[in-house]
């Protein structure tokens, strides 16, 4: 399974160019896109050298590969872009493979995910929400997108990362407006001419994308930054846990915002954390209100 360069070229491992170079068969997500880019490294193979694996036959092709391994071939797995397997094609494959009792083997090297993140500054490391959650593509329709934000996406206080279209993105920002002034990161066009990243509150996003025609286009990764868990000494907290008490966890929560003014988001991922909390302890009494909050 061997990462490409998500723009710049020279992005490319050394190991990589000698896998390929060594590869029987190159396997690829889009056979003429690869074989533009081998020649670019000055690696020649021929098309019955490359074999197309994509979302559309990655089952069926799958099979093609294992057949090629067990006859003895090094066959190569590119997608079209960065690592294999994580929003590409890629994982049926490996699934494959490794169903047959054969190996595979990991080259790493560029990912959107990780270049993203290492200039976002989003990932806590000093608190109990560390880390980040890979969500990929939101669904397209604009309902169910809608959801997956509110019941998904806004209660998970860790760092969160989406990837987008430039056709979607527009809609995505939009969306994600709910969020009011969470903090995201837009890092677009990565390690290419016209990269980009900027951070913004999730209610500005899509005016910031307005402002300039060139900001909507290329491919994008969007990083939801960590949401702020409240303190006990504060005041909102105060509310909270005693509204909780008495009434269902979302009920109490948007009152609990109403009254003291504090982020309905930061509230609610306080009142799972008492909520968790009090199932493990076996306090939790099962009808949506936080038995627990009184000890948390």
């Amino acid at each position: 399974m061997v990462a490409t360069p998500i723009g710049n070229l020279a992005d490319i491992t050394l190991r990589a160019l000698h896998v390929l170079q060594l590869a029987d068969t190159v396997a690829c997500e889009d056979t003429r896109h690869t074989q533009a880019l081998l020649r670019a490294y000055g690696i020649d193979k021929g098309s019955a050298q490359c074999l197309a694996v994509h979302q559309h036959n990655e089952a069926e092709a799958a099979q093609n590969v294992v057949l090629r391994l067990q006859q003895g071939q090094r066959v190569a797995y590119v997608s079209d872009a960065g690592t294999p397997g994580v929003s590409d094609p890629g994982a049926r494959l490996v699934a494959a493979v490794q169903a047959a009792g054969l190996r595979a083997v990991p080259l790493p090297g560029a990912s959107s995910v990780t270049t993203a993140l290492s200039v976002a500054g989003a990932v806590a490391h000093d608190s109990e929400h560390g880390g980040f959650v890979f969500a990929g593509f939101l669904p397209t329709k604009t309902a169910e997108r809608a959801t997956a934000i509110a019941q998904q996406l806004a209660p998970e206080p860790r760092c969160v990362v989406l990837l987008e279209a430039p056709h979607r993105i527009g809609e995505l920002a939009q969306a994600l407006a709910a969020l009011g002034e969470r903090p995201v990161t837009l890092a677009r066009e990565l390690t290419k001419q016209f990269e980009e990243v900027t951070t913004q509150p999730a209610k500005d996003l899509k005016a910031w994308l307005d402002g300039s025609p060139q900001r909507s286009r290329g491919e994008f990764v969007v990083l939801l930054h960590p949401v702020a868990v409240a303190t006990d000494d504060s005041e909102s907290l105060r509310v909270l846990r005693l509204l909780v008490q008495e009434l269902p966890l979302k009920t109490a929560v948007r009152l609990a915002a109403e009254i003291t003014g504090a982020p309905r988001n930061q509230l609610y991922n306080t009142a799972l954390a008492w909520k968790r909390e009090g199932a493990e302890q076996g306090e939790d009494g099962g009808d949506g209100k936080v038995d627990g909050a009184g000890t948390a």
